[in-house]
Order: C-alpha cells, then sequence, then structure tokens
C-alpha cells in the first residue's frame, strides 16, 4: 500500500479509534501515538497489539509512539470542585494538602515554588487564568489575579520564562518506559524537555531498543536547542504547552525555527496540537486549520499529528482522510519542489556527498525511484534529508528499522533478507521497485547502498539499474 505523498501523518489512538486502527491507516495513517497521560497498562497493550495486526493486514510497516507524560504539573482540589475568581483578587499558592478555595490553592510541587521569582507570572488552565507573584516562599506564594474567572480541580499550571528544577522523567514514566519496551514500541516521546541532560537520561534507560524523540514544549528547551538535537533522533514541535508559555505571536516563528533546525540535522521533524482540532466534534476542519496543516507541509515537516481529533473525537476516520488530502494536494503545488530544497552543513563528507550525488542524479526524468538498502535506518534518512521528489525505498533486514523509518518524510520501508553480493542488490532493488509500482517497466532506478550491510551509514555504492521493458 503506497501513499501519494511524502509528509506523513501520526494519529494518537484513543476510545475513538483503537478499534478502527486498520481503517486509519488505509485512510493515511503512518504512524501511531499511544499516550502515556491515559489508560492502563493492560487497554495499551492491546491498542499497539491491534497496531502489529493491522501492519499485517494494510502490508506496510507502521510505528507505534510511546509518548510519556512526563511532569505534568497540575493544581490539586479544591473544596467545591470549582471556584470562581476576580481580577485584581489575592490568592494564595501553597503546599497544603487540605482542598482549596477561592482564597488559596494547593500545588504539590514543591520544586515551583524553588523557581518562583517576585513578579514571575503563573498560568492556569492553558493559560485561562493568568496570576502574578508579589511575594513567595519555599512553600508558598502570594500572587494577584490578572486574569480568569473559574477554576477546577486538577488544572494544568506553567511558568513562561522559568526553568524548572524537576526531572523530565518521574517515576511513573519510567515505569511506562519500561512497559512500553517490552511491548516493542519502536518511538519513545519525552514530554517537558528542557535540558540535554534529559534525553541523555532517555537514551541511556532506552539503549537501543527504540528510537528517542524530544518534545519541545518549554521555552527553556529553545534556549539549549543544538545540544538536546545532539541527543535527539527526533523532535516534536508540541505547541501545546509552548504556545501557553510563549506568546501567541511568538509560536509560529517557535515553530519555523525547529522544523529548519530538524532539516538541518536530518531528523524527522513532526508539529502537533490543534491541527484539526475543530474536527473533534465537526465532519470538517475549518479553513484556518487546514491552511496550518498546509503550512507544515509546505515549511518540509516530516510529519504532522492529529490528537483528540483522532483519540476521542466524534470523526476519527475523516479526520486523518481530510489531513491526507491537505498533504497530497500541498505536494501537487507546482511551486512546492522548490521549497523542499535541502540545505544543510556537510558532516560527513564520503557518506553526504555520495547521498547528495543521488539525489542530483535521480532528478533525471528517466529515474522513477531511488532504492536504498540499510541497516539501521540512517542511509534512508540522509536521503530524506535531501528531499528528493522521487519516492525512496528502503529495504532493510531489520524490522524495528522498517517500522522507525515510517516516520521519516518520503520513505517507503520494507523488509528483505540481508545480501552480500552487489550485483544481488540491484536485482532485489529493481525487483521489489517493479513490485510496488515506484519503477514503471523500461524505467532506471537508483540504488545507494553499503556493503557489507550491518555496517552503519557504511553507504559506498552508487549505481543504476534499469526494471525489465515488456
Amino acid at each position: 500500500m503506497i501513499r501519494a505523498r511524502r509528509a506523513r501523518i501520526v494519529a494518537t489512538l484513543g476510545p475513538a479509534s483503537r478499534n478502527r486502527i486498520a481503517e486509519l491507516a488505509r485512510a493515511g495513517a503512518d504512524v501511531f501515538r499511544v499516550n502515556f497521560s491515559h489508560g492502563a497498562h493492560a487497554d495499551h497493550a492491546r491498542t499497539i497489539q491491534a497496531v502489529r495486526k493491522a501492519e499485517a493486514e494494510v502490508g506496510r510497516p507502521i510505528a507505534v509512539l510511546a509518548d510519556l507524560q512526563g511532569p505534568k504539573l497540575r493544581l490539586g482540589k479544591f473544596a467545591d470542585g470549582v471556584v470562581r475568581l476576580k481580577t485584581g483578587q489575592d490568592l494564595r499558592l501553597d503546599l497544603d494538602p487540605a482542598p482549596g478555595d477561592a482564597s488559596r490553592i494547593q500545588v504539590p510541587h514543591p520544586e515551583i515554588f524553588a523557581a518562583l521569582r517576585n513578579g514571575a507570572t503563573v498560568l492556569l488552565d492553558d493559560g485561562k487564568v493568568r496570576l502574578r507573584v508579589v511575594r513567595h516562599g519555599p512553600d508558598f506564594a502570594e500572587t494577584i489575579v490578572e486574569a480568569g474567572e473559574q477554576l477546577s480541580d486538577n488544572k494544568g499550571l506553567n511558568l513562561p520564562g522559568l526553568a524548572i528544577p524537576i526531572p523530565a522523567l518521574t517515576e511513573k514514566d519510567r515505569r511506562d518506559l519500561a512497559f512500553a519496551l517490552d511491548q516493542g514500541v519502536d518511538w519513545v516521546a519525552l514530554s517537558f524537555v528542557q535540558r540535554a541532560s534529559d534525553m541523555a537520561e532517555l537514551r541511556r534507560l532506552v539503549n537501543g531498543r527504540a528510537s528517542v524523540l524530544a518534545k519541545i514544549e518549554k521555552p527553556a528547551a529553545l534556549d539549549v536547542l543544538d545540544e538536546i538535537l545532539d541527543l535527539s533522533e527526533a523532535i516534536m514541535v508540541a505547541r501545546g504547552d509552548l504556545g501557553v508559555e510563549l506568546n501567541p505571536e511568538e509560536v509560529p516563528v517557535a515553530q519555523k525555527r525547529l522544523i529548519r533546525a530538524a532539516r538541518l540535522r536530518g531528523i524527522p521533524v513532526i508539529v502537533a496540537t490543534q491541527m484539526l482540532e475543530s474536527m473533534i466534534h465537526s465532519p470538517t476542519p475549518t479553513r484556518a486549520e487546514a491552511s496550518d496543516v498546509a503550512g507544515a507541509v509546505y515549511e518540509g515537516a516530516d510529519a504532522v499529528m492529529l490528537s483528540a481529533e483522532s483519540a476521542v473525537g466524534d470523526y476519527p476516520l475523516e479526520a486523518v482522510s481530510i489531513m491526507d488530502r491537505i498533504l497530497t494536494r500541498v505536494e501537487n503545488d507546482p511551486r512546492w519542489p522548490e521549497l523542499m530544497r535541502a540545505e544543510y552543513p556537510v558532516e560527513d563528507a564520503d557518506a553526504d556527498a555520495l547521498v547528495a550525488a543521488a539525489r542530483r542524479a535521480a532528478e533525471a526524468a528517466s529515474t522513477a525511484c531511488l532504492v536504498a538498502f540499510t541497516t539501521t535506518g540512517q542511509t534512508a534518512l540522509r536521503l530524506s534529508r535531501e528531499r528528493p521528489l522521487q519516492p525512496t525505498l528502503a529495504l532493510t533486514p531489520q524490522l524495528d528499522t522498517a517500522r522507525r523509518l515510517a516516520l521519516a518524510w518520503g520513505v517507503e520501508s520494507r523488509v528483505i533478507a540481508e545480501l552480500f553480493d552487489p550485483e544481488e542488490l540491484a536485482r532485489v532493488a529493481v525487483k521489489n521497485a517493479a513490485e510496488m509500482e515506484l519503477a514503471p517497466p523500461g524505467q532506471r532506478v537508483l540504488i545507494l547502498a553499503g556493503l557489507p550491510m550491518g555496517s552503519p551509514g557504511a553507504a559506498n555504492i552508487l549505481r543504476l539499474a534499469h526494471t525489465p521493458r515488456r
């Protein structure tokens, strides 16, 4: 099942969609996100097994992304469940476990008080309530309500502009991570990354059993972005919390910066949150949402993501289908190819030069597709970074590599037996390209490979082959 587009779709699974996974895959979903902020391990196990079953049904590798909850900061409970606030009133935040009221709120996170400064802004409930700190100590903060009228139990809390001394991996995350790895997930996403050490700890725990992805949703991460990218195999522009902590006009600028940084590194980048938000309850998106999705594709994002739209929405299948249509339409725009030209520094002179030569050679009209033989996926990712307009077929002896490449722009991956003979490489490349209808009879296939295949990043062969004429 070959897609007629290069950008990929990540769909979050939940009550509305976990029984429709094969349908969603046929409609265009390439990667399925399992959100560990909700649900029990038994539920997640059944969901992951269902993805594997759907993978066999649709006949192409599908990736599972385990999204760890991270240290989401939340308020405690209120005596009456809900309180009303007035602009200008005093409001105390403290560690007292007693239920709160309109004059004080329990905040069960001592790290917050350690990070506070007089004059700092505190945002509650995704920014619907804004407080200003006038006095604080190690276990309390006196604030003034600057905006907002209502709060209820367990709403989220953000401290824009302040780095919170809290680890990105909570004890819950560590349990969830161990479970996810045992279930054989392909990608692990770490939430609320603030520093490079957060990703270093995740990599240590994962130990190569999955690829790791940094969710960029804290402004502090933007200050050390290069260091975080050094330790990440993909990133997500998580515009939910990022949009709360940054001014609205800063979010699109940050998005463009993150996409460009990922493209320069040659690692996948996902744009997420509220892409088709109205489709939670509507069968069609707004025009602004369609433009938002299209904008991410024009910017060169590897993937766009559905969250509540596919997890709990009324129209999960329609959301995937419409997103697929938007992506396909953008890629048929005559001006789209010029925006995909890669701009990046050469990091490995031999391998990058070979890949760049492959992309230039593929510009000939007689070249139907590129075939990358890869063990770790790096050769295919290098090609993906170049944004060739022809499809890239990644052939690998590793099922986990094939699945992880489902997130990569323009890459179709399939599993083959390990090969050692250059002539056999050409035969297998042509056979697979023809069977998948990526190369019509008589068209040429450009092959990029490294021998021996088991050597990561050892691309040292570039050759042409032709599919047989009928």
